[in-house]
């Protein structure tokens, strides 16, 4: 498959308004996507949890125009008019609009709400730019006189959001999504997300993530700017080679149900991420001091317990705690009897895994 197979036949039908309403998720990668090319092509492979409860909920209002000479669009999060949003929303248009013709042909009003902290390290932008994403394919398929399959729906609604975000195109399915070629999972693409098709043994049923919100602030470095900064960078090559290796060996990993070396692979990749940020030009750190607390305060645990506990990290200060459905009793209590504090305003949030995105 290939880009052109997105491009629409001419519309046949015609809206004056409407509004479309799609609640998405955010997702906590397992092997990280660090590192891309032109028009949000992967440097790697990278497979991650769908989340349950971090989402963002968007209406997407329309009005026909009659001038189709530019974009015309507001943006509101939580109410509030949301101007610093336009630049990147504009950028997301302008890369699209090969693929959705219609977009200077309506006024939209984005109208967003997360259940999470914006700009804090939780995937803001995965769950944003693929709930924008599913509104808009909602919106080609009441101007369509073919039938688009949910197959087709989902592919494009994932590459659409792909070019918004990159790590957006894992949000639109659940509960396990590999986003990137890799030579041993078939169906896997460059282009858009897919559901992961082997095995996965029942230790993986209902995994649980709690994430402990260490800094609400806004990130210092943006994830595209770091991003960006792979492109010189000494250690990239081995990296993506990394990752790539990673993904095989999750593969058999999902297989036999081994939560131990799950952890390895979990916590190296969470690590070679910070590593990264730390050894580009011009470096930067995301963690603080109470991350580290964090990370320290879980392998302690874990040595004591022999629980199968882990954290992994996105590109920010908060930590992922990752562990199996049977633990969440106790893993809760070492939460708030010995992490929680480590958070800002004690703040962490429970969720577990999910099963993709839903129209309202």
């Amino acid at each position: 498959m290939t880009e052109s197979n997105f491009i629409p036949k001419p519309y046949k039908k015609s809206l004056e308004n409407g509004r479309f309403t799609w609640s998405s998720p955010s997702n906590i990668a397992l092997v990280k996507y660090w590192g891309k090319k032109e028009d949000q092509i992967p440097e790697n492979p990278s497979i991650s949890f769908t989340l349950n409860n971090c989402k963002t909920t968007t209406t997407l209002s329309f009005t026909e125009k009659e001038n189709n000479n530019e974009f015309s669009f507001d943006v509101f999060l939580d109410g509030e008019k949301k101007e610093d949003f336009k630049p990147k929303i504009e950028t997301f248009f302008k890369r699209i609009e090969n693929y959705l013709p219609f977009l200077r042909h309506f006024y939209f009003k984005i109208e967003t709400s997360n259940t999470f902290p914006h700009s804090s390290g939780i995937a803001s932008s995965a769950s944003g730019m693929s709930a924008l994403a599913l509104c808009l394919m909602s919106l080609e398929k009441s101007l369509s006189d073919t039938q688009l399959s949910n197959t087709y729906f989902n592919q494009k609604a994932s590459f659409l959001a792909r070019l918004g975000s990159g790590s957006a195109c894992r949000s639109i399915e659940g509960d396990l999504i590999v986003w990137g070629t890799h030579h041993e999972i078939d169906g896997s693409s460059n282009l858009f997300g897919i559901k992961y098709p082997y095995q996965v043994h029942q230790n993986f049923n209902n995994y649980q993530d709690t994430i402990l919100l260490v800094d609400k602030g806004e990130k210092q470095v943006s994830s595209t700017v770091g991003h960006n900064l792979m492109h010189n960078h000494p250690y990239a090559k081995r990296r993506f080679e990394q990752a790539h290796d990673n993904l095989s060996q999750l593969i058999s990993i999902f297989k036999s149900g081994d939560l131990d070396a799950f952890i390895k692979i979990v916590e190296s990749e969470a690590l070679t991420l910070h590593a990264m940020m730390m050894t580009s030009m011009p470096y930067f750190i995301l963690m603080k001091p109470n991350t580290l607390e964090i990370i320290n305060k879980i392998w302690a645990y874990r040595a004591n317990t022999n629980s199968k506990i882990c954290f992994t990290l996105d590109a920010g200060a908060n930590v992922h705690i990752l562990y199996p459905e049977n633990e969440k009793e106790t893993v809760l209590d070492f939460i708030k009897t010995k992490l929680a504090h480590h958070c800002q305003n004690e703040h962490f949030i429970t969720d577990q895994i999910g099963f993709g995105a839903n129209q309202i």
